[in-house]
């Protein structure tokens, strides 16, 4: 079972080469602390929505030993999608065209309530489309806006299920694996599960494990999910 409990660049290099169909992942990224500070955003070191403790972030000093990790793991002609804010978006694009992914757009998503803050409450999210060779999505009629509610009251970063779906179902077919070095509340592996896809699960955070081994106990696709961890 894939499943662990490391540093996310530790565990990628723990993966042989060319093994995986697609990375999907969300990083605690670094401009998260600027917005603890002044009270901008609930993803607090302890979230008043949940119980949940709120990890570490992963520096964007560190970019390029993920980003060349994320790489080598990823087999040819294939796709790979990062879920970032605007500031963290200038970090991870040439760092990671430097070690050789071809960057096609951001994708936005759009949460479909408000956010917190000051100057234009945020009300979206990006998530970076990258490609390492060429492979043709699987629907092209799909638009570069994704409409998701937004998950309250649940992981702090939680990401919902229906939205994740999107981009495995665009980027892989069934049987093929889907690989998450941070995956916090677990959605990407529920949905790669839920669409018969293999799956690859990697966080630090104990919160995360947690949470996602309660996801587990509480769904009744509980034991397949788990079966479907390699």
């Amino acid at each position: 079972m894939l499943l662990e409990k490391l540093d996310a660049v530790e565990w990628l290099k723990t993966l042989p080469s060319g093994s995986v169909d697609l990375l999907v992942t969300d990083p605690p990224y670094e401009s998260l602390e600027k917005h603890r500070k002044i009270g901008t955003t609930t993803r607090l070191k302890v979230s008043k929505s949940s119980s949940n403790e709120w990890f570490a972030i992963f520096p964007n000093s560190r970019f390029d030993e993920l980003l060349t990790e994320m790489y080598r793991v990823l087999k040819n002609n294939r796709h790979m999608y990062i879920f970032c804010d605007q500031e963290t978006m200038f970090h991870l694009k040439p760092a990671a065209e430097k070690v050789g992914f071809k960057f096609w757009k951001p994708i936005v998503w759009n949460k479909m309530a408000i956010g917190m803050g000051y100057h234009y409450r945020a009300k979206y999210e990006f998530i970076l489309f990258f490609e390492k060779g060429k492979r043709k999505l699987n629907n092209l009629g799909i638009p570069d806006i994704l409409d998701a509610k937004r998950v309250m009251r649940g992981y702090p970063t939680e990401k919902p299920v229906e939205l994740i779906k999107v981009l495995i179902e665009q980027s892989t077919i069934e049987g093929e694996s889907v690989c998450d070095p941070f995956f916090g509340s677990g959605s990407a592996l529920i949905a790669a599960s839920e669409l018969e896809r293999c799956l690859l699960g990697n966080d630090i955070s104990s919160s995360a494990h947690d949470y996602f081994q309660q996801r587990l106990a509480n769904n009744i696709k509980g034991p397949q999910l788990i079966d479907r961890l390699k």
